[in-house]
């Protein structure tokens, strides 16, 4: 007498997913692969693009990209932007520059006072964007238009240029030099320190990402914020850390652009805010938040920095490098699109 006993498979709602699926869910996968296909564009158009300067040349700009583009994704993936980032830059590095040089300010004094500012501008954007209810778009638009209007304003009033020079002439220049601007040879190349920063920046950020409780409130924050509060997430305290981490960036790239150059325009970060947006989506990053990588931001500024460069390089026109900014962008936006759809069909 046979009792019709089946037996139970495996649960599918815990079956491991393939390595092929679980590549495509990986935020940083298409950067990953365009940063492959732009080095070996460009090696082959040129010698001195794959040489150990050439690598020096395009991964400096990246670098200091790469750190801001790291911070700005963390907040991305928050579900909020900041548009006064680059300007922000500017601020850290007029302030520093203001107070030393001509008001004789103590060099860490002044370093202090700059970053006390960046994180105060932060915590007022992140403080207005939870009180209010608005948009990040709108507030950080109006803190973006009060700080360049600030740092032009005030620049013009104390020196009646447009500029702070003589950074170096301060004391204690040659340690922030060694800590900010110094460079390490190799293969007979020099490399900038700030290099060594972004790598440090990319592996905070993505510990703090896939390792800690805070990085799961950033994505909790967000995915879903009213789901994320009712199981506990301090969505207001998350959002205003996210801002300051970004305005902390910001701080840093400011002093290693003064400390490197020994002066600062005015005008200094104007416009860099959307390149660090772009790197970050680049990467990975969602424009409705909730998704993304800091190893993906980083690769999306090595891009940044691989194609302008490439394109000096290659004997182009510079202004092509706009060009396949935006097509990157584009490409990145519509990658990305299809990979959340792809990661939705797949949880179903």
């Amino acid at each position: 007498m046979t009792t019709g006993v089946t037996t139970a498979g495996p649960d599918e709602r815990v079956a491991r997913a393939g390595l092929a699926k679980r590549l495509l869910l990986k935020p940083e996968l298409g950067a990953l692969l365009g940063a492959i296909l732009v080095f070996v564009f460009f090696a082959t158009l040129s010698d001195v693009f794959r040489s150990a300067s050439g690598v020096a040349n395009w991964l400096d700009p990246a670098s200091t990209l790469g750190i801001m583009a790291v911070a700005v994704a963390l907040l991305m993936i928050g579900g909020h932007f900041d548009l006064s980032a680059g300007v922000q830059t500017g601020t850290a590095a007029i302030t520093s520059g203001l107070l030393t040089t001509y008001y004789g300010v103590n060099t860490w004094a002044a370093l202090a006072i700059s970053l006390a500012l960046c994180l105060a501008i932060g915590f007022v954007n992140g403080y207005l964007v939870v009180r209010t209810g608005l948009p990040s778009f709108i507030i950080t638009l109006g803190t973006f238009l009060m700080l360049q209007g600030l740092n032009l304003g005030i620049t013009k009033l104390v020196t009646n240029t447009v500029q702070i020079n003589n950074f170096d002439k301060i004391i204690g220049y040659d340690v922030l030099r060694a800590i900010f601007a110094s460079e390490i040879t190799i293969a007979g190349a020099d490399f900038q320190i700030a290099i060594l920063w972004w790598v440090v920046a990319t592996i905070l950020g993505s510990w703090l990402l896939l390792r800690t409780r805070f990085g799961n409130w950033i994505f909790a924050t967000g995915g879903d914020p009213n789901a994320g509060r009712n199981v506990g997430v301090p969505v207001a305290r998350t959002t205003i850390s996210l801002f300051m981490i970004t305005s902390f960036a910001a701080w840093f790239v400011g002093t290693t652009q003064i400390v490197r150059l020994t002066s600062i325009q005015a005008q200094a970060g104007f416009g860099q805010e959307l390149i660090y947006i772009v790197a970050a989506v680049i990467g990975g990053c969602l424009l409705t938040g909730g998704f993304g990588s800091a190893v993906g931001a980083s690769v999306g500024a090595l891009i940044f920095g691989m194609t302008s460069q490439g394109i000096v390089y290659a004997g182009w026109d510079a202004d092509w490098f706009k060009f396949f900014l935006g097509a990157m962008l584009l490409l990145a936006v519509l990658a990305n699109q299809y990979i959340r759809r792809f990661a939705e069909q797949s949880r179903r």
